[in-house]
């Protein structure tokens, strides 16, 4: 996942995005960062932009959201020619949040290990759907598990090697989320938001995301507005002490500067409770084993223990631990 890495050029990251993220996933997005990548006008509006402001998904999506459909390399050239100022304010103003809820089904198996019951705490949370891992229903292949909720989207990812894959969703007796600018799907300006962080030519996660907004409509997590660091152990100390703390986060932690990574980590240890992470490979700086190329994501335990591989979206699930 492209986020900010003040190592690697505007120019860099869009190229990478385009090559390795956008790459038979979205035709349209593939194109669109790879001519961005070398357009002289739209590099130039980037670059005054602050660093974490410049990410592939936080331009196409704010372009989105004021052209009312996807932008291709024309139509986002004229729109930073006549209408600059507006996109800037935007991009300013929201952030990278791909609530994505299929990503319950790369962390179940490892929830499923836990010792029961569960208390969810997500950093990162948005508008908290995947604070809600045992409402859904999930089919790993065949494997069919329903979740709490019979009115769920049933989310279907194909594990392979030997997933433990659990019989039932976890029993989960307290949830919260910690987020920057939490989003609430009752509020039809932050779920349109949602929806323009999905890449084009995936309509199958616009179904989804709905759904399960509808779901989450019916059993609101409660996401606190704060920061993942300074925050954490405010939050945490909600949880009743008889369950299991699960500090967990998904494509959160590349938008974070590799010295609060640490930090957060040692927050986590010093908390006592179990850390799982589901990021691209190289966002952990103690986990040295990923997946070659940088395809996937990496789910780990602790921030050193590889447990999975899993597709950025979690449509797959390979099991390495």
């Amino acid at each position: 996942m492209v986020g900010h890495d003040s190592t690697v050029s505007t120019a860099e990251n869009y190229r990478r995005f385009g090559r390795q993220e956008a790459a038979g996933r979205s035709p349209a997005y593939e194109r669109l960062a790879l001519g961005v990548s070398t357009d002289r006008l739209v590099l130039t509006f980037l670059r005054r932009l602050p660093p974490a402001k410049r990410q592939p998904n936080l331009l196409f999506a704010a372009a989105r959201r004021l052209l009312g459909s996807p932008p291709d390399l024309d139509s986002l050239r004229a729109l930073i020619a006549g209408r600059g100022g507006e996109l800037r304010s935007l991009m300013l103003a929201r952030s990278t949040q791909t609530n994505e809820p299929a990503r319950c089904a790369s962390l179940l198996p490892a929830l499923g290990l836990l010792p029961e019951p569960l208390a969810l705490l997500e950093v990162g949370a948005a508008a908290g759907l995947t604070l809600l891992p045992d409402a859904y229903s999930y089919d790993f292949g065949g494997h069919r598990i329903a979740g709490a909720d019979p009115d769920s989207p049933i989310l279907r990812c194909l594990p392979i090697g030997p997933v433990p894959l659990p019989g039932r969703t976890p029993e989960v007796v307290w949830r919260a989320g910690i987020d920057l600018n939490p989003l609430n799907v009752g509020d039809a300006d932050d779920l349109d938001w949602l929806r323009c962080l999905i890449w084009p030519g995936e309509a199958d996660r616009d179904r989804r995301l709905q759904r399960a907004a509808a779901m989450a409509r019916r059993h609101p997590p409660q996401v606190h507005r704060g920061d993942l660091l300074t925050d954490l152990s405010r939050v945490a100390a909600l949880a009743p002490p008889e369950a299991t703390l699960v500090v967990y986060h998904s494509a959160v932690l590349a938008y974070v500067p590799e010295q609060k990574r640490r930090e957060f980590g040692a927050a986590v240890r010093a908390l006592g409770a179990v850390w799982l992470s589901n990021e691209a490979p190289g966002v952990l700086p103690d986990l040295s084993v990923g997946p070659p190329g940088g395809a996937g994501f990496i789910v780990a335990e602790g921030g050193t223990r590889v447990l999975a591989r899993t597709d950025p979206h979690g449509t797959w699930l390979e099991w390495l631990a």
